[in-house]
């Protein structure tokens, strides 16, 4: 077994009481007092994650423009300096490679924000893409730290370490300037469904700014946030998590994700051709969330079973959602299924599936 690699924030948690697991190769917080505190306060006040262990690309030069669209699915050609687009990255049957965030910092000038457990994957399928194109790609994964405020009062926690005008910066748009004193990449992006920012900063800085963000938050009632509330946070707000939503096998058409899959750009993308033919002809199959009006969790894998009791499908990702008190989840069934009802077995117990268009809760995100 190999050992776990660790975030420059790892002695901070443990010093906080967390409890630490091991995520997709990484040693992190799963939680520090309660999942359920943790989820509520991040929608009622605010909630610090270390999200660390995400990966970091930039690719620069003269051809990053089209090299960017041709390996992912949305359009790169609308971005501007400042600006942030959420893409898959497909394989040439639609499959998923991974989702990724592309920061547009100058024309010819990109920074990928890219999931921990793909970072050698993905890097590798960059590299591969880059033959033919001028451009370099170089992984930056082991020089950022980054955290992520969370919450009603972030932006009021953030500005009170900053002298960025913070109303200044759109959702999913960024800035660059200092935060209690360290140089970061101020991001209004998340993925629980609040307003907040993500700060990318320099590995080395990561413990001063985390303890200065809790330091400004005490009054503000923030809590250190695990990747329990983080994955109950995300499923509420209906976001995907790669290897479950979407995967190799679950193309984004299939997951709902139509809107980021843009087929008549200019130049075609990798994936193109199999997710023109997809939505030409349907998809046997879609990625549905419910909720069940039962407190008991409806695992990952349980079967999914139609209206005359037969398996249509697989629950893909389940949890207790703290603020409806009852579970909620998403799972893959074919595209005939999906039109009648739909059940699933716990213990010897029918629980019938309420098929629910995400978010599962009202979200106050800021505008673009």
């Amino acid at each position: 077994m190999s050992e776990l690699k660790r975030t420059p924030l790892r002695d901070f948690h443990a010093a906080h009481g967390a409890r630490l697991v091991d995520f997709a190769g990484w040693e992190m917080p799963v939680q520090y007092r309660s999942i359920l505190e943790e989820h509520k306060a991040v929608r009622k006040t605010a909630g610090l994650f270390d999200v660390s262990h995400m990966g970091e690309v930039d690719v620069k030069g003269p051809d990053a423009l089209r090299y960017l669209n041709h390996v992912v699915t949305n359009d790169v050609s609308k971005l501007f300096p400042g600006r942030v687009l959420y893409s898959p990255m497909c394989y040439p049957n639609g499959g998923v490679v991974d989702d990724l965030l592309v920061y547009m910092r100058a024309p010819e000038d990109y920074f990928l924000c890219i999931n921990a457990g793909n970072i050698d994957k993905d890097v590798a399928w960059l590299l591969e893409q880059a033959k033919g194109f001028e451009i370099t790609v170089t992984n930056r994964s082991i020089d950022y730290a980054l955290i992520a405020i969370q919450g009603p009062t972030a932006v009021g926690i953030v500005q009170s370490l900053t002298g960025a005008k913070l109303d200044r910066i759109g959702y999913y748009h960024f800035a660059e300037g200092t935060v209690a004193g360290v140089q970061c990449i101020i991001s209004r992006t998340g993925y629980t469904g609040e307003d907040g920012f993500e700060l990318y900063h320099a590995a080395g800085d990561a413990v001063a700014l985390t303890e200065a963000v809790v330091a400004a938050g005490a009054a503000h009632g923030i809590e250190l946030t695990g990747l329990g509330a983080r994955d109950s946070l995300r499923l509420e707000a209906g976001y995907p998590l790669y290897g479950h939503e979407i995967t190799a096998d679950i193309s984004p058409l299939t997951a709902g994700l139509g809107w980021t899959v843009k087929l008549d750009k200019e130049g075609g993308f990798i994936g193109r051709d199999s997710l023109l033919a997809e939505k030409q002809n349907g998809a046997a199959n879609k990625v549905v969330f419910f909720k069940t009006g039962d407190r008991r969790i409806v695992r990952a894998d349980t079967p999914v079973l139609g209206t005359d009791g037969a398996v249509v499908g697989k629950v893909l990702s389940g949890t207790l959602s703290p603020i409806l008190n009852e579970a909620i989840g998403s799972a893959l069934v074919t595209t005939a299924a999906a039109a009648g009802a739909l059940s699933v077995d716990i213990r010897g117990t029918l629980l019938q599936l309420h098929l629910v268009k995400p978010p599962f809760v009202t979200l106050k995100k800021p505008s673009t």
